[in-house]
Order: structure tokens, then C-alpha cells, then sequence
């Protein structure tokens, strides 16, 4: 599956069913460049379980407000529409993949 952007006006239904890996970031954010990468991988890997779901929050801050967004990159692991799990800052790829599984 590839990478959605989502804005305001779809995050809801871009992140309403099954598992979301939904990276708040923007163009400017170093760390949020250095784990682009890093996602892309991920999809390539659990693609077929996780949807990765991208938010510049630059041009959707009424989502990044809502969801109390401080500091990017900002990663929010949903079930279902719920919050289920929060990362903040880069992280490896393993530490990604170990956080998603247990919500798989």
C-alpha cells in the first residue's frame, strides 16, 4: 500500500479503519526528513497490515491541534480511529515495526 497524504478534511477517513501509522510532520523538520526513509521502508514491509498516513501540519493544524501535536515528527499508532500508541522523534525502523505489531 503506498502512503497517503492526508489534510484536515480526509485525516478522519484516511485513519478510520484498521491499523494507522499517522506521521505528523513538516518540510522544514530535519528529524522528519531522516525518517521519511524509514516509513517508506516500513511500508514496503507491512504495507498489507499498516497503513502509513502522512500529515504536514504546517497546512492541517486544526488535526495536529486536535491531536495535542507539540513537537514533530510526531507518530500515532490508530486502531479503528482510536489512539492506541504515541512516538515521539526519529526512531529506528525496528522500534517502529515493535510498536505497530503489538497493535496488530
Amino acid at each position: 500500500m503506498a502512503i497517503v497524504n492526508a489534510t484536515d478534511q480526509n485525516f478522519g477517513t484516511e485513519t478510520g479503519e484498521g491499523v494507522v501509522l499517522a506521521d505528523f510532520w513538516a518540510p522544514w523538520c530535519g528529524p522528519c526528513k531522516m525518517i521519511a526513509p524509514v516509513l517508506e521502508e516500513l511500508d514496503g514491509d507491512m504495507g498489507d497490515k499498516v497503513k502509513i498516513v502522512k500529515l504536514d501540519v504546517d497546512e492541517n493544524q486544526e488535526t495536529a491541534s486536535k491531536y495535542g501535536v507539540m513537537s514533530i515528527p510526531t507518530l500515532l499508532v490508530m486502531k479503528d480511529g482510536e489512539v492506541v500508541d504515541q512516538v515521539v522523534g526519529f526512531k529506528p525502523k525496528e522500534e517502529l515495526e515493535n510498536t505497530l505489531n503489538k497493535h496488530l
